[in-house]
């Protein structure tokens, strides 16, 4: 199968869940699209959804807790120049939608007589990718069966040294379904699976506790969490925990910093990625406005956003506009070509939509966000990055980091990390800090490694006080100069 040709079920499937079931159909939605250009609004969309969710968690040997939730809604949007009017019922039902249009109506009132957009006659259908299995992942294992998973896992990790003392496991799984009907009469669909293990890891010695942290997932169902999927994961985490145990406090000072391929590539998500997006880019107040054609970084790096790789936990067949995703390249070698946009920043910015139109549910307003955001991987080996360095720090993993998108500076903790002595890695420290700017930082850049890498399927964006779910990744990289914060 090819994995983006396109689906012809998720419709059927999705007006079979969210229309049929609720004695609702397309004639229906298109009465209320024109309710709402009473007031000749330029566009509108309405967003139905229903999502299934639920979560198992280990600790101490014992299933502490298991949730499940259904959430179900429509939220109706307008938009009039550059005012948005939204509303959201929690409800799928004739009146929900009449009550949620009525409301964006009255709101779009400050806009009327100033557009003169029309609805379409019909509803014609878009057509998404083929990136995953419209499966539910909820179903596809049983409750006995979920919790001998994360029994597995503890029994796994208890066997790897004598030192682990305790194992935290969580299991969570998702199936979303979506229906997009737009104003200009686009009607588009999507079924949405996504599953996601984490491994916690407490290892002790001489008194001393630290904690190593894996896991992964991404658009399948539990089938994918394979013995030796887990394995890996447990492997990872007891291997992170007991790297602490020895590791020895950072130093600080400006240095060079290796960056490990894979999630470190988190670092540029935040550092980078948001000031990409089109909406800080079309107000002016990300550190990357205006700069399109201009050299943001050193020679080699390129930087793309794809939404179409196949089952990655960032992917979508269609983004939350009804749009066919895609991957867009922010930056080529170094030259910024790009920004990621939704349909209202691209329409007042005068460029192409990118697919990059991200919510958080049906209650939430759609906005420009990342999907799978990654650097492109170069010509030099690994090991000829670390053998380069004289003096510096070899960051593997990351934990928490946060960044100021108008001037791009950042601060991100590593969770491993490693002295770089003489070209070779030496002793594992820990309380390392990288602290930096963004654009400055991409200019520092001066060896990339040929091991691209995405990460395991773990990443969780923020963003307005909305979150959904991305990919990350990146291969080796060297960067010259770059402060540490350390604990000496």
């Amino acid at each position: 199968m090819n994995m983006i040709e396109p689906n012809l079920c998720h419709l059927s499937t999705a007006k079979d869940l969210l229309l049929t079931h609720y004695g609702l159909d397309e004639s229906i939605l298109l009465r209320t699209l024109n309710e709402i250009f009473f007031h000749r609004v330029d566009y509108a969309d309405l967003y139905l959804q229903i999502t299934r969710s639920e979560t198992w968690s280990l600790e101490e040997g014992i299933v502490k807790s298991g949730s499940f939730s259904i959430d179900q809604g429509v939220g109706v949007r307008a938009i009039v120049g550059q005012h948005t009017a939204f509303a959201y019922y929690d409800d799928l039902s004739l009146q929900a939608l009449a009550q949620a249009a009525q409301a964006t109506r009255s709101i779009a009132q400050v806009g009327s007589g100033k557009a003169y957009a029309r609805v379409a006659g019909v509803l014609h259908s878009n057509v998404g990718h083929n990136l995953y299995q419209p499966t539910d992942p909820l179903n596809s294992l049983d409750a006995n069966a979920k919790v001998a998973l994360l029994e597995r896992i503890e029994k796994i990790a208890h066997s790897k040294d004598p030192r682990v003392t305790q194992v935290i496991a969580s299991l969570s799984g998702e199936y979303d379904v979506i229906l997009v009907a737009r104003s200009d009469g686009a009607l588009a669909a999507d079924l949405r699976p996504l599953v996601r293990m984490s491994v916690t890891v407490i290892a002790e010695q001489n008194q001393r506790r630290e904690m190593g942290t894996s896991g992964g997932g991404g658009r399948y169902d539990y089938a994918y969490f394979t013995e030796e999927v887990i394995t890996n994961y447990v492997d990872s985490a007891v291997h992170a925990a007991l790297v602490n145990l020895e590791a020895l406090p950072a130093p600080a000072g400006t240095m060079t910093v290796v960056l490990g391929p894979g999630w470190p590539g988190v670092l540029l998500h935040e550092a980078i990625g948001h000031g990409l997006e089109g909406d800080f880019n079309r107000k002016g107040s990300s550190a990357f406005s205006g700069r399109i054609g201009e050299r943001v970084a050193a020679h080699g790096v390129t930087v793309v956003d794809n939404g179409t790789l196949a089952n990655r936990r960032g992917s979508l067949n269609i983004d939350d506009e009804g749009n066919l995703t895609q991957c867009t390249t922010l930056i080529e070698d170094g030259i910024l070509t790009g920004y990621m946009q939704d349909t209202l920043n691209a329409r007042l910015m005068k460029t192409k939509v990118t697919g990059n139109a991200r919510r958080e549910s049906y209650a939430a307003l759609p906005m420009p966000r990342m999907t799978n955001t990654y650097m492109l991987g170069g010509n030099q080996d690994p090991d000829e990055i670390i053998a380069s360095v004289n003096h510096g720090l070899y960051a593997v993993n990351f934990g928490g980091g946060q960044v100021d998108i108008t001037n791009g500076k950042f601060v991100f903790s590593t969770s491993e990390a490693y002295m770089i002595e003489n070209g070779k890695i030496s002793y594992p420290v820990k309380g390392a800090t990288l602290v930096g700017n963004g654009p400055e930082s991409l200019k520092y850049i001066s060896m990339i490694g040929n091991n691209m890498s995405l990460d395991t399927g773990v990443g969780v964006c923020g963003k307005e006080g909305q979150t959904v779910p991305v990919g990350v990744g990146q291969p080796t990289l060297r960067i010259d100069r770059i402060t540490v914060g350390g604990t000496i």
